[in-house]
């Protein structure tokens, strides 16, 4: 019977199940003895551990345990001992087995009922349900008033529910065989296997209700929770249990049930309150309590707690109508539904049964290793081989049936046609990804837009262009106004002379702009002369474009409905053949896997040809059945044929196919221009941002060299207007030039100064040009260019757009200053990036955030980036 536990909480009511009884058996020696006499006295004097070891684990199966825990070790472990006995030791009637062992068990829920058998999986069969009781009971004593009690007692009842389902699906059919109890039957552990789940799944609502989770929340848990019992309570109700189960379970069963389907209306009924649908929270409100008056009519042996607690929530669901039936009728004024109209309420299943097979897995076990004899062994690898054979040649004729059909109706073109009739056109499914992939990407329809993005990247560019050549201007008309105004005092070389390689390159880069922009125009032309084409890709779904199969607008014995009718038979007959295939193939894997022969093996005494024979016959009637189902689809097949020609007649199917291959062809071509279309965008937008970073490091250098010319005009103009001023007459040398006169960087008490960069003390200064021996100005000595200091320090310039990583230092350091002629470049490191191009060093800028072609942007002779449309 069950045992009751009560907690804090009289709705925590639960049932765990009580263990079977058993006597004591004698196992040592009649195991012993067999291994004797079919082995040898050696081999059993070699497994005296290994026989002592069963013995004392069922001896002490016959006793009770100290603790549940002790005893669910103590069963899993016995289980396992007795699936490794199961293939060495035939234990049955027939005097050839092992015939002196009998393994008797009492009922556990009715004492007085007790079986006896000589069948291995009896003991089995018992050792489940024991332990199914056994976890049921570690669950109950969980102390569920505290969150670990609550997850403990739910994990261990779900672990009760997998020992019951292992029971019924493993156990009890081979247990039945012979005289046994009901206890252990298939019926009895699937109803123990929803029962427990039942109160796992009762542990996780009063988890939920504990953390306080939301209305709707608690009600599906607890619906589930009803579902559960009223699985068990249909179980008990009917044929073999109903009669074997004391009435105190079955109105205890019952009155679960309606206790948490009235739960869930009331938690339901709290969340339709505050969402103000009062009418239809009356209408749960008033099933629930419909539910606790019938199941109360039957609460004879039903525990008190149990009683207390429906009646409690009667009383919350009563209170909780009639606040809503006064709201109202003073307030909402709804319209109360009738119970029969209400939806079923949500469930939502948190547990399920643990399952079993690796717990009970014997794989690894060592008892009785050595008991397989070669000549067994050797018998069932040649049995094996024979199935596998059978499995593998059965196996081929089923798939090549199916493959027959599928390669049969493509010719056919079904069911396509039939599909295209009612309206269900497909694509072939390269072809649908393909037009997915098209659509994914905007499809024609944005082709527009990334036009326009186009335009944006190109005025970008040329804007760059304009302020960058600007900026240059400025720089040559500053430099000319002073020329004209100092004449030959003003002796810096000119700015044309010094900006031609830039000037080079923002003409090549305008050249390249020029051709980008006829590229935009070829495609913009592009996609206006093909949007006819592409505009079937926009059509969503793109079946809509498919042409359609019609019906003929005559007929002269309007038999086209039959027609159809009958090819639609036949097609659903074929599906039933297949689905047929399907399961005598699960059916052959399962026959393999049922097929265990080598207890048979082992302790047979005469051919194992025979035996083989006998044993490979159960395969025959399956084989026969695939036989008859491929048979069958061929007659079919012929028939469908036949069918299907007058299908093909009576709705012009080759007209209809010849317009669908027309609009596939078309579709096709869509999607190739609109994907080289796609390709020469994406093209172009690689090729502005690339010529964009180029734009912008130029004009960096730019940049940086007005910001040095301004600061040496500044400083040459203070220069040569004190000259002119007669402030630096004094001191003239061998240089012509006055010693007061500093260079560019030099410190100056009554002037403005740039601070000079530190020189290397390891390497001695030389100048960074050469004197020439030229005849001196009037009133000037040799002249010094004064804006040639190497030292200055420029400040950085603006930050390109785009956030590109600026580029390298335009002043790298050189190894050794060479001096330089007249008219060459301010300062030597100007000869890599303003004069010498091609000798940059590469990686002397970071890398941009994407990849850029070498020697960007490209000539415009090689210029890939469109194609010709």
């Amino acid at each position: 019977m069950a045992a009751p536990a009560s907690s804090s909480a009289a709705a925590s009511l639960m049932l765990a199940i009580h263990e079977k009884k058993t006597n004591s058996v004698e196992i040592y020696r009649p195991l012993r003895q067999f291994i004797s006499i079919n082995y040898s006295e050696r081999e059993a004097q070699n497994l005296e551990d290994d026989l002592q070891s069963v013995k004392h684990m069922r001896s002490d199966l016959e006793r009770p345990a100290d603790s549940p825990d002790v005893r669910r070790d103590l069963l899993v472990k016995y289980f396992k001992a007795l699936c490794v006995m199961e293939s060495r030791f035939p234990i049955s009637p027939d005097k050839e087995h092992i015939n002196t062992i009998i393994f008797l068990w009492y009922d556990a829920f009715k004492n007085k009922n007790k079986a006896s058998q000589q069948n291995i999986h009896f003991e089995k069969a018992a050792v489940l349900f024991n332990l199914g009781a056994v976890h049921s009971q570690i669950a109950l004593s969980a102390d569920r008033s505290t969150a670990s009690g609550r997850i403990q007692a739910s994990h261990s009842f779900m672990a009760s529910a997998g020992a019951f389902a292992f029971l019924r699906d493993n156990a009890s059919m081979k247990a039945s065989i012979g005289q046994s109890t009901l206890d252990i039957s298939a019926e009895c552990a699937g109803m123990l296997e929803r029962l427990m789940l039942a109160q796992a799944q009762e542990c996780v609502f009063e988890k939920v209700i504990a953390e306080g989770k939301s209305p709707g929340l608690c009600a599906k848990i607890s619906r589930q929770v009803g579902v559960y019992y009223e699985e068990a309570f249909a179980a008990l109700n009917v044929a073999p249990l109903n009669q074997h189960f004391d009435r105190t379970w079955i109105s205890h069963v019952q009155l679960k049930v309606a206790h948490f389907y009235a739960e869930a209306c009331y938690r339901y009924g709290l969340e339709l309150h505050e969402k103000e649908e009062i009418g239809e929270e009356i209408a749960r409100l008033k099933s629930g309590i419909s539910a606790i008056a019938d199941a109360k009519k039957s609460t004879k042996g039903v525990a008190v707690q149990l009683i207390d607690a429906v009646n409690r929530l009667e009383a919350d669901i009563n209170r909780n109508i009639e606040r809503a039936m006064k709201e109202n009728d003073r307030v909402y004024l709804m319209r109360v539904p009738g119970a029969n109209t209400l939806s079923p309420l949500s469930a939502a299943s948190l547990v399920k049964s643990t399952p079993m097979t690796d717990v009970l897995d014997a794989s690894k076990e060592k008892l009785f290793a050595s008991l397989v004899p070669d000549s067994s062994a050797k018998a069932l690898s040649r049995y094996t081989e024979m199935v596998d054979d059978i499995i593998r040649t059965q196996a081929e004729k089923l798939q090549q049936g199916s493959e027959i059909a599928r390669v049969r109706l493509r010719e056919m073109d079904l069911p396509e046609s039939i599909l295209a009739l009612e309206g269900n056109f497909t694509l072939p499914m390269d072809l649908k990804e393909d037009v997915e992939a098209v659509q994914i990407s905007g499809g024609p329809s944005g082709l527009e837009a990334e036009l326009q993005q186009l335009k944006d990247l190109r005025r970008v560019n040329h804007e760059l262009l304009v302020q960058t050549e600007e900026m240059l201007q400025k720089e040559a008309g500053e430099d000319a106004q002073f020329r004209s105004q100092f004449g030959t005092r003003w002796t810096r070389p000119q700015s044309s002379t010094l900006t031609k390689n830039l000037q080079d390159r923002l003409n090549r880069f305008a050249a390249n702009l020029k051709q980008a922009a006829e590229s935009d125009s070829r495609i913009e032309r592009a996609v206006r002369d093909h949007s006819a084409l592409m505009s079937i890709l926009d059509r969503r779904p793109i079946e809509s474009a498919l042409p359609t199969l019609a019906r003929p607008i005559m007929s002269l014995d309007a038999n086209e409905d039959a027609i159809v009718g009958a090819l639609k038979q036949s097609l659903r007959q074929l599906e039933t053949l297949g689905a047929q295939r399907a399961g005598l193939e699960d059916m052959l894997k399962e026959m393999k896997r049922k097929d265990e022969i080598l207890p048979k093996l082992m302790t047979s005494t005469g051919s194992y040809e025979d035996l083989f024979r006998k044993e490979i016959a159960k395969y025959d009637h399956i084989c026969e059945e695939i036989s008859q189902n491929i048979e069958a689809q061929e007659q079919l097949l012929m028939q469908i044929q036949a069918q299907n020609d007058e299908f093909a007649a009576v709705f012009n199917l080759e007209d209809y196919k010849a317009s669908r291959e027309k609009c596939f062809k078309q579709i096709s071509a869509a999607i190739a221009k609109y994907r080289e279309i796609k390709e020469n965008i994406n093209e172009g937008l690689k090729f502005y941002v690339t010529l964009q970073d180029a734009i912008t490091n130029v004009k960096q250098q730019c940049s940086d060299f007005v910001m040095t010319r301004n600061i040496q005009c500044r400083e040459m103009s203070e220069d040569v207007q004190r000259q002119m001023a007669g402030l630096n007459f004094r001191d003239r040398g061998a240089s012509g030039y006055n010693s007061n006169y500093r260079p560019v960087g030099q410190p100056h008490q009554t002037q403005r100064t740039v601070p000079p960069l530190q020189p290397d003390p390891s390497r001695p200064q030389t100048p960074y040009y050469q004197q020439e021996e030229r005849p001196p100005v009037a009133g000037y000595g040799q002249t010094h260019l004064p804006y040639s200091s190497p030292q200055q320090q420029l400040p950085p310039g603006p930050p390109p757009p785009y956030h590109v990583p600026a580029a390298g230092n335009p002043y790298p350091p050189q190894p050794q200053q060479q001096p330089v002629e007249y008219g060459q470049p301010a300062y030597p490191g100007w000869r890599g990036p303003y004069y010498n191009a091609q000798s940059q060093h590469p990686g002397s800028n970071p890398p941009p955030p994407y990849t850029i072609p070498p020697n960007y942007p490209p000539p415009s002779h090689q210029s890939g980036y469109y194609k010709h449309q």
